[in-house]
Formats: C-alpha cells, sequence, structure tokens
C-alpha cells in the first residue's frame, strides 16, 4: 500500500497526473504498477488502476489476474471498478476514499447517479441502433470453434 501512495505522490511531483497510484502483487512480488496519466496522455482511460491492470497482465501475458491483489492510493472509480472485476483479482485494497478523492476535485458520485437513471434520461444521449446483421458478430462467436472465454 505504500508504495500505491509512493506512486501517486511521485506523479504529482511528476507534473504526470492526478494524485493516483496503484500497484498488483502476485505471491508477494510486484507485477504490475500505475499512476494517473490522463492529462498527460491525453486518456481518459489512464487512470492509475487500468495501467497497472495493463503493466500486470503484460507480464503475466494474460488478460486475467487470477490470485493477485492491487493495492490503490484511492477507491477506485466505476471506471476502474469495471476493469477491475473483468481482471478478476482476488482482492483489492485503498487508502484515500472517494468522498475524500471528491474533496480536492475528483468527484465521480455523478457517475453513480448517471447508471441509477433510466438510459434516456441521461445526460449522454444513448441509443441502440440496429440495422440487418447487426448482429453477426455475435452470431458468429456463438459457434466460433477457436474463442478464448473469458
Amino acid at each position: 500500500m505504500e508504495m500505491a501512495v509512493q506512486l501517486a505522490h511521485e506523479n504529482v511531483l511528476a507534473k504526470n497526473g492526478g494524485p493516483f497510484g496503484a500497484v498488483i502483487v502476485k505471491d508477494g512480488t510486484v507485477i504490475g504498477r500505475g499512476c494517473n496519466n490522463v492529462t498527460t496522455a491525453n486518456d481518459p482511460t489512464a487512470h492509475a488502476e487500468v495501467q497497472a491492470i495493463r503493466d500486470a497482465c503484460r507480464t503475466l501475458n494474460s488478460f486475467q489476474l487470477t490470485d493477485c491483489e492491487i493495492y490503490t492510493s484511492c477507491e477506485p472509480c466505476p471506471m476502474c471498478i469495471g476493469a477491475i472485476y473483468w481482471a478478476r483479482p482476488k482482492a483489492i485494497y485503498y487508502a484515500c476514499t472517494k468522498d475524500d478523492a471528491a474533496r480536492i476535485g475528483f468527484d465521480d458520485h455523478f457517475i453513480y447517479q448517471e447508471l441509477a437513471i433510466p438510459m434516456e434520461n441521461r445526460s449522454i444521449k444513448m441509443e441502440q441502433t440496429s440495422f440487418s446483421n447487426h448482429d453477426l458478430p455475435f452470431r458468429t462467436w456463438e459457434t466460433y470453434g477457436e474463442k478464448v472465454k473469458y
């Protein structure tokens, strides 16, 4: 946990992005590290947890973090929670809370609110558009013999 917090602190001092850091550990060894690089990478998905997941998955040569633990300097946002669940680690530990983050200007409460609103009432338009064969990739996947399930 101290390493995640130190990464976050160093990230602020280096002016690389927000005050967030994360490390991923497997069997007592750090296999992934990440810092928030949203503003320097011009990538809204470059959160510390996502960066650490990408790094750890490269290290393991796997798309899942089985038997891994994530240590992060702050309670993950909704996007990172989704990424964490897809990665399937066994645990996540965090230092600061989402309320702590909100106090310094990183408030993701509106996302939780948006998710609770019916799609047609959300602030960003979200609408299904279908056409002939719009489900062709899904139908192909359903019968594809070489798929890797995840």
